[in-house]
Formats: C-alpha cells, structure tokens, sequence
C-alpha cells in the first residue's frame, strides 16, 4: 500500500514507522473474517482493514474526527489480524501510532477523560490494593456490573522458603497481586517443586501496558524504565536465567520493551535485553514435566483452556499450555469453535466497552461450555476475571491446578 506523508509526520519516528508498515499491507482482507469486532458490528471501519484506511488518511493529512477516534476505540488490539495476516503487518504497532495522534487531535469529553484517567492511574497506583479490599468488604452489595471485577477474597497461600541455584525473576504486576494474589504464589511453588527460585524485585509494577494502551505512552514508558532499572541489577549479575510472565498481557508487553524505547539511548539496549529474557511461564513447561511429573496427582475430568489474545496472537506461542498439562496427566480442551477469538477483556476494553465486551463473553462462555468442563482456565487475570462475571463454573490460572494437584 503507497502511503504518501503529510510533512507533519515525514522524518518522525512515528511516520517512518508507520510509513513502513502500511507498506506490507496490500488490504486483501483476510483480517476482516477474524476479526471480533467486525464479526459483531459488520462494519468495514470496525475491522483492521478499515481502521488502516482511517489511519492511513490520517497520515496522509486528513484532519481525523470523533468517529475516526470511535472506530479506532473499539479495536480490541487482540492482534488476531496479526495471525491471519499473509503480509505480516505489524497492525499492533500501527494501531498505537494511529491512536495516539488522533488522541492529540480529537478531544475527548470531560467524562470520558476522567474515566480513562482513573483506570490510568487507579489501577497502577499504590491504593488500588486497599480500595479493592474496601471493595472486596462490600462485594455484595455492589451493582452487578461493578461486582464483576472485584473477586472474592482469595487465600495466596505460603511463598516457599527454599534456595536453588536456578533463579528467575517474576512480576507481581499491577492488580494481580491485590485481585487473585494465588496466580503469584502458586507459581512461586510450583517453580520451588521443580528446583526453581522465584524472586521479585520489590520495585518494579505495572508492566507499562495499562498507560501506553489509554494513549498516555509516556507514562506507560516511563513504567517500562522503572522495571528495567529494578530488574538490571540482577541481569548484570547474571543471577536470573529468564523474567517469567504469569500474565500473559504483561508478557507480550515486557517482550516488545526494545520495540517501545528503541528511540530512547539510555534504555535502548538493556530494553532489548530485558525483552529478549523474557518468557511466558507456559514455555517453561517443557522443562518442569520432567522434574513435577511424579509429584503431581492429577485431577479426573475435562478442563477447558482459554487461550488469550496476547498469548496466542501477540506471543505467537500456541499449544504449550494444554500439552505440557496433558504430560503431567489433566485433559486438557480448547472451545472447539472459535478458540482464536478474543473474550472481551482486552485490558480496559471490558470496562471502556462493555457492551461489545460482554457479548464476546458470553459468546466465548457458549463455547467452552459445549466441552462440559469441571473447570475454566486461562493464563492472564484479566480473562479470568472477565470470564468468571459470567459464570458459576470457576475459572482459574492454569498454574493454580498444577499447585493444586502437587500439594494434593
């Protein structure tokens, strides 16, 4: 696709960028058949190829308007398209330049600004933790919507208090620690059980996802510099063989650091660094069967695996889950329909655009029941809590079965 800049955006970072990605695209639409929101909507601007058009107008100097912002809102960033793409449009990448110009081009109402900048900073801050107990204390008696996201109170259990020699790093992350603090410490076991030590650099947070996704990349970028200073110090040392992701929106965040301070000389190379050490907990599976498989007593009974969008699309890393749990025993299922599709969550999405959001749910909650699991599972809180609002069934990180069955 001939893409021919404003001067506004020739010679800028972004423009170049984005000049070079439209240039792989040849918008044949096959991104339009996987693609949740077109699916839904059926409008050629509510899908990849159309939201390129609208960026690619943009680029090009036309002024973008409300409805441009709108369309370029209800992508979920699901990076399906990614997969289905023949081109390998990097349409992830593009879509984060697009929105942030039309954000510094179309004002939003108050309202709106003041939603997106509480979930900016609430959810990265300090007091979400002790607002989701306050939360929490009263989940009762919280409208359903809102009941949804506030989980009941879990138990983490014991952090184990063995030395190994083999050593990686994990992040609590933002809410997971104060929403379903057993996904940190079930790991933490699970890893003790096959000779690994799990160690948390107390500074670091929010992997920077939350921000740089509500066009305050920035401060999104900012939280990026912040992880890499905690966790250098321990790279340089040579002390952690991986920084393992159990939240798979983290992961693909934390992978793609040397991509968001590629600009940045101070940071450029330890960020590339950082990313290239990073790995899903799902792809140390293969060396945990052989050490866990004597220890583990598993569970009769189909488990329905739900895969996310940013582990199967934006880490490109598909399968490892179900057969690395089917080696240590458990049936393992995806939905035999539409197991690439997005549940809705997609960060912020879910509370920013509920009404899409709760229709891919639930249309996500009719496939997986169709395997008549005893059990839900997923690999990112942010599914899990989504996917839980809609149903009795109870819907947990994969890694808490696999704790589970070793201290049964």
């Amino acid at each position: 696709m001939q893409t021919h800049l404003s001067p506004e955006f020739q010679g800028t970072p972004e423009g170049t960028e984005a000049e070079a990605i439209l240039r792989k695209c040849v918008h044949c639409g096959f991104c339009t058949a996987t693609c949740p929101t077109y699916q839904l909507l059926g409008d050629e601007l509510d899908g990849p190829r159309g939201r390129i058009y609208l960026m690619k107008q943009v680029l090009e100097g036309e002024a973008p308007t409300r409805k441009t912002q709108l369309h370029l809102d209800r992508c979920l960033t699901c990076r399906n398209c990614e997969s289905t793409c023949p081109s390998g449009v990097d349409y992830g990448r593009l879509v984060d330049i697009g929105r942030a110009i039309v954000e510094r081009k179309v004002p939003r109402g108050a309202g709106e600004k003041a939603v997106r900048w509480t979930l900016a900073t609430g959810l990265t801050s300090p007091l979400f933790a002790p607002a989701m107990k306050l939360g929490q204390a009263v989940r009762g008696l919280l409208p359903q919507r809102l009941r949804e996201k506030v989980p009941a109170k879990q138990d983490a259990g014991a952090w184990p208090t063995r030395t190994h020699a083999r050593k990686v790093l994990l992040l609590a992350g933002c809410v997971q620690p104060a929403m379903l603090p057993n996904i940190h410490t079930a790991t933490a076991r699970v890893l003790d059980a096959a000779g690994i030590q799990a160690l948390v650099a107390p500074e670091a947070g929010c992997c920077g996802a939350v921000k740089f996704h509500l066009n305050d990349q920035d401060g999104g970028r900012e939280q990026m510099r912040r992880n890499i200073d905690a966790w250098w110090p321990y790279v340089e040392r040579g002390e952690v063989e991986a920084i393992v992701m159990n939240a798979s929106g983290c992961g693909v965040t934390v992978r793609e650091y040397g991509h968001f301070l590629q600009h940045d000389p101070a940071y450029a190379d330890k960020a590339a660094r950082i990313g290239a050490l990073t790995r899903d907990l799902s792809e140390l599976l293969p060396d945990l069967v052989p050490a866990l498989k004597d220890k583990v007593r598993s569970q009769p009974g189909v488990f329905a695996y739900h895969p996310p969008c940013t582990l199967q699309h934006g880490q490109k890393l598909r399968g490892g889950v179900e057969q690395g749990l089917a080696a240590l025993g458990f049936t393992v299922r995806v939905a035999l329909n539409e197991s690439h599709l997005c549940c809705g969550s997609a960060g912020t999405y879910s509370v920013l655009q509920p009404q899409l959001a709760h229709t891919l749910r639930d249309r996500k909650l009719g496939h997986l029941g169709e395997l008549q699991p005893q059990a839900i599972l997923s690999a990112n809180i942010g599914c899990i809590q989504h996917l839980q609002g809609g149903t009795a069934l109870p819907v947990r990180h994969w890694v808490e079965l696999l704790d589970e069955a070793l201290a049964g």
